[in-house]
C-alpha cells in the first residue's frame, strides 16, 4: 500500500494548531490553505514592508502572491516537482482588490503555463491579515501523469487569467472553474433575461443549465470523454436561496450520473451578472481507474449528492452537520455558547463522524484525508472544529484551508465540509 508523506508545523502561528502545509499521496502533491505568514510564527514581515516605509517596494498585494507561489514552488522543489506540475490551483479573495496583483505574481511564477484555475470572492480569509488563499494540487514528474492541455471550442480562461480551461493527467481530466460566459467575457446571450422583462426564467437555472450543456460537457468531451465520467464538481452560487433551484437543475443532469458535488455561498465573481461558478473533475473514457459509489448511509440532509470513488481517491460531497432527526447538530446550545465555539465543535464531531463512515465504507481511514476545505460563515468555528479533529485523531496533522463564506443555507449551519480521501487498493 502506497504511504502518505507529510510535511507540517506542529503549532500554526503559535497555537495548538498542527497544519499539514503538505501532503504527497501516490503521485500526487496537495498544498492546501496557504497564505501569506510564515506558518509557525504568523508573521508577515516579508509580506508588510519595512516598518518606516511599507510601501517600499513592490505593491504589497503583489508581495503577498509571491509570497505564497514563491513558497509554494519550494516546497514542490523539496519533492522533486516545480510549478510547471500543477494539475489545479483554487483561490479565495475577501475583495476582488488582490487579483489582479496575485495574478501578476501567478503569470510570473508560472510562466505561460497556469493549471485550471478557480477564483472567488469570499466573505474572509483564515487569517485576518490575508487577501489571498491559495490551494495547489501538483504530480511529480512522471510519463504516466504528463499533463496534456485541452483548449475546448468555446471554453475558454477569461482573458484577464491566463490559465489553460482544461487539461488532461493520466486518467484525470480537471476543468478550470466556469461561468456562463460568451464571447467577450461577459454573460452569454442564452442566459440573459432581456432588461424589458418582467420575467422569462430565472438567473440560477438558466445559468447552472448553460453550464452543464455549453461548458462542462464540451469541455470533457474535448477532453475525449464525456459527461457520464464526471467525478467531483464544486459550485459557487451567490446566495443560499438559489440552492433548491440549482439542484433541481443539477439533479435533472446528474442523477443517473454518479458525481459527488459540494455547494457553497459565494459573495461575487469576476463576471459581472454570473451568479454561479463550477469547476469539475473527470476521467478519460479509457480510464484504468472506475467511477464506484462508496455504499454509506448518511443523514438525509447532509449532503446534495453521492460519495464517489475513483481509484485511489475517494471523494464525498460537501457535508453539513444534519443529524437524522433533520437538524443541525448542536443548534439547540450552539448559540448560547459562542466563546466556546460550541457551534464548530458540534458540528465538526458529526461531520467527522460521517467522514469515518465514509471511510470505513470505503477501507480506508480518516488519517489519510489529504485536503480538507472548511467554508465557514464565521471564521471563529474553526476553533471548535479543530478541537474536534484534536479529540478524535490527536496530533495528526490538518490539511486544511478554512475560508469565511456567506451565510449558509440551513439555518444554524456553521460549516460545509469537503474532504479528498486517499485509499490506495
Amino acid at each position: 500500500m502506497s504511504t502518505i508523506e507529510v510535511r507540517s508545523v506542529a503549532s500554526l502561528a503559535g497555537s495548538g494548531v498542527a497544519y499539514a502545509y503538505a501532503v504527497k499521496a501516490g503521485p500526487f502533491i496537495f498544498l492546501t490553505g496557504h497564505e501569506a505568514f510564515d506558518f509557525a510564527t504568523g508573521d508577515t514581515g516579508p509580506v508588510s514592508g519595512p516598518p518606516g516605509f511599507p510601501l517600499f517596494g513592490l505593491p504589497p498585494l503583489r508581495r503577498e502572491g509571491d509570497y505564497i507561489l514563491e513558497r509554494m514552488q519550494d516546497i514542490l522543489t523539496s519533492f522533486g516537482s516545480d510549478l510547471s506540475r500543477g494539475v489545479r490551483l483554487d483561490q479565495y479573495y475577501p475583495t476582488p482588490a488582490p487579483v489582479e496583483p496575485y495574478h501578476q505574481a501567478r503569470r510570473a511564477a508560472f510562466g505561460d503555463y497556469i493549471p485550471p484555475s478557480t477564483s472567488v470572492v469570499m466573505e474572509r480569509c483564515f487569517a485576518g491579515t490575508s487577501s489571498i488563499s491559495a490551494s495547489l494540487i501538483a504530480t511529480v514528474p512522471d510519463d504516466a501523469y504528463r499533463i496534456e492541455r485541452v483548449y475546448p471550442k468555446d471554453v475558454a480562461a477569461p482573458s484577464w487569467s491566463g490559465f489553460v480551461p482544461a487539461i488532461t493527467c493520466d486518467d484525470f481530466i480537471f476543468i478550470a472553474g466556469q461561468m456562463a460566459t460568451g464571447a467577450g467575457d461577459g454573460l452569454h446571450p442564452k442566459v440573459r433575461i432581456p432588461d424589458h422583462a418582467r420575467w422569462g426564467g430565472l438567473d440560477i437555472r438558466k445559468q447552472t443549465e448553460f453550464l452543464i450543456l455549453d461548458k462542462l460537457k464540451p469541455a470533457m468531451e474535448a477532453a475525449g470523454s464525456s459527461l457520464e465520467n464526471a467525478v467531483k464538481a464544486q459550485v459557487y452560487v451567490e446566495k443560499a436561496e438559489h440552492y433548491p433551484d440549482f439542484a433541481e437543475i443539477w439533479q435533472q443532469h446528474f442523477a443517473d450520473i454518479p458525481c459527488a458535488v459540494t455547494v457553497v455561498p459565494t459573495k461575487s465573481y469576476g463576471t459581472v451578472g454570473g451568479i454561479v461558478e463550477i469547476n469539475l473533475i473527470g476521467l478519460k473514457a479509457d480510464s484504468r481507474r472506475k467511477k464506484t459509489v462508496v455504499d454509506v448511509v448518511l443523514p438525509p440532509m447532509a449532503t446534495y449528492g453521492p460519495c464517489v470513488r475513483v481509484g485511489e481517491f475517494v471523494f464525498p460531497s460537501g457535508l453539513m452537520a444534519f443529524g437524522t432527526d433533520g437538524q443541525i447538530e448542536g443548534a439547540a446550545s450552539s448559540a448560547a455558547f459562542p466563546g466556546l465555539a460550541h457551534a464548530g465543535h458540534a458540528q465538526g464531531q458529526a461531520i467527522y463522524a460521517m467522514l469515518e463512515a465514509i471511510c470505513a465504507a470505503a477501507g480506508t481511514a480518516p488519517e489519510n484525508v489529504v485536503r480538507a476545505q472548511y467554508f465557514v460563515d464565521d471564521v471563529t468555528a474553526f476553533a471548535g472544529i479543530t478541537a474536534a479533529w484534536r479529540e478524535r485523531y490527536g496530533a495528526r496533522p490538518h490539511p486544511f484551508v478554512c475560508v469565511g463564506v456567506p451565510p449558509l443555507p440551513a439555518p444554524g449551519a456553521a460549516v460545509v465540509a469537503d474532504f479528498w480521501i486517499y485509499a490506495p487498493a
